[in-house]
């Protein structure tokens, strides 16, 4: 899971501080590293790192950023390693010169890499499945401009950019939305044909001249002062020259529509709407809907307060105690400046990162029957902990409750979840998950009532991304050899082995510290 974001401003009037600023609000999506390119008279500038936005951006980078198209990334690594060199945006220099920001993840990238390096004889430094994207958009970006030129100087046709885009959809597998910038020419912005991860765009008008954005929250647009004009359909592309005139197109003939729907539980800010739904709408009827099942097993419960798990177990928390008529309580101190615990390698630092992580106001808890609420539970790591330490505060009995089910397989479209053997419901049952982190009770929200909570009320009909919960892929070609290869990548101790390189080029970056 990654933040991409891209924006055409006005001629004469750089977009460097609007995309920092817009990565900021998408710091969510990805605290491991950061990038900013811009494109300034036909040259890219480029500054990335890992860190958080406001940890590699100095002043000196943000003056060399100049330019009136730019786009920007977050990221965490789900493919490749977590090493500087595999921040993004990545380029090529032809056709054009082309970059890409990516969220998502590739399927089929060892094919793709094979292909590209074989018949088309196009090197990459690195692992990443963005760089084999982006190389796949060049090959068919390359092969569909035919040397065309305007009184000497290389001309693109916004026909051969659509085409380029729908020669790459047959091609790719997996989940992807991507934000390019094509020198001297503008911006492009394509979503895979199955919608599984977010893609959005919008729109103002200053001194009336057209400024464009696309991100993939909504939040990123409304925070900046751009209205939001829609999200980018499964299959299109978008493509805003560096005029600011817009172009769409539907590039695939087999579209679905298929966001992933750990977005709604976990991921997306609150106040971001995703293909027309509120995620904070939401994740109220999460707790509302798993709150009812709870009255109807238990109806004579005996909870004396719920308290949430934060922060993104805090809204299904509070509906939940608003329905089973208990108070809410706030019984956990987040320490902000530690980053989220399920994306971290190492069992060890994960645990002694929940301690440093949450500390428990002991009033909330001593004598009390507590509810804790969080919105999913995946190694079971900070559930144990979190239950362990209201227990150390005097609380009598500790239930849980997760707002998603229980996850069981991994992600591959983009989702940088452990290996499934890690999983704390991989092989065992309710119970055997309850005995595990030690809560009373245990309750989880199945996934009829989790998709009914997301649409309700919406309208709205949607095959969703669930791969997580029911093992099934929507971009099909899911082998099991392909899922080995996947826990060989993701187990812990790969990782810790893979996190000590950093070996790959750093071209192009101004990476002076």
């Amino acid at each position: 899971m990654c933040g991409i974001m891209g924006v055409v401003g006005r001629k004469g009037v750089h977009v460097n501080q609007l995309i920092y600023d817009g990565l900021t609000v998408l710091q969510h999506r990805g605290q491991d590293a950061a990038g900013i390119m811009t494109d300034y008279d036909g040259q890219f500038r480029l500054r990335k790192s890992n860190g958080l936005v406001s940890d590699i951006f100095y002043t000196r980078h943000m003056q060399r950023l100049e330019g009136h198209t730019g786009l920007g990334h977050v990221r965490y690594p789900t493919a490749g390693s977590s090493s500087k060199s595999e921040a993004q945006p990545f380029y090529v220099n032809s056709p054009y010169g082309l970059s890409i920001a990516h969220n998502g993840n590739l399927t089929n990238a060892e094919e793709l890499r094979k292909n590209l390096l074989d018949t088309h004889f196009r090197h990459m430094n690195t692992k990443s499945d963005s760089e084999i994207l982006l190389n796949v958009l060049a090959v068919e970006l390359s092969e569909r401009s035919n040397g065309i030129s305007i009184g000497g100087d290389p001309h693109l046709d916004v026909e051969a950019v659509f085409g380029a885009i729908k020669a790459l959809n047959e091609k790719v597998e997996g989940g992807y939305s991507c934000v390019s910038l094509i020198s001297g020419y503008g911006l492009l912005a394509f979503r895979d044909p199955h919608g599984i991860r977010p893609l959005i765009f919008g729109k103002r008008e200053v001194e009336g001249e057209s400024e464009w954005i696309v991100a993939s929250e909504s939040v990123a647009i409304t925070a900046l002062g751009f209205e939001v004009v829609r999200d980018v359909e499964p299959g299109e592309a978008v493509f805003i020259s560096s005029s600011g005139h817009l172009f769409t197109r539907k590039c695939s003939e087999k579209m679905t529509h298929s966001p992933c729907i750990f977005e709604y539980v976990y991921f997306a800010r609150p106040d971001s709407v995703i293909d027309g739904i509120s995620v904070y709408n939401a994740r109220l009827n999460q707790g509302k809907r798993l709150a009812e099942r709870i009255l109807e097993q238990w109806p004579d419960h005996d909870i004396d307060a719920v308290i949430p798990v934060p922060d993104s177990g805090r809204i299904a928390a509070l509906q939940m105690a608003n329905t089973l008529d208990v108070p809410y309580r706030e019984g956990f101190v987040k320490n902000r400046y530690v980053g989220r615990t399920f994306i971290m390698p190492g069992q060890a630092l994960r645990e002694k990162s929940v301690r440093r992580k949450l500390n428990a106001i002991e009033h909330e808890f001593s004598g009390k029957n507590i509810l804790l609420v969080d919105d999913s539970i995946v190694r079971g790591t900070t559930s144990e902990q979190i239950i362990e330490m209201a227990r150390d505060v005097g609380a009598k009995k500790v239930y849980f409750a997760s707002a998603a089910p229980p996850v069981r397989h991994p992600n591959v479209y983009g989702i940088d979840m452990p290996a499934a053997n890690e999983f704390i419901a991989n092989g065992r049952s309710i119970e055997e998950i309850n005995d595990r982190i030690g809560s009373d009770r245990l309750f989880y929200q199945t996934l009829d009532d989790l998709i009914e909570s997301i649409l309700m009320d919406t309208g709205l009909e949607m095959d969703f991304d669930s791969s997580c919960f029911d093992g099934r892929y929507v971009a099909g070609n899911i082998t099991e050899a392909y899922l080995k290869k996947l826990h060989d990548k993701r187990n812990d101790t790969a990782k810790q082995e893979d996190d000590d390189e950093d070996q790959t080029l750093d071209l192009h970056n101004d990476s002076g510290e």
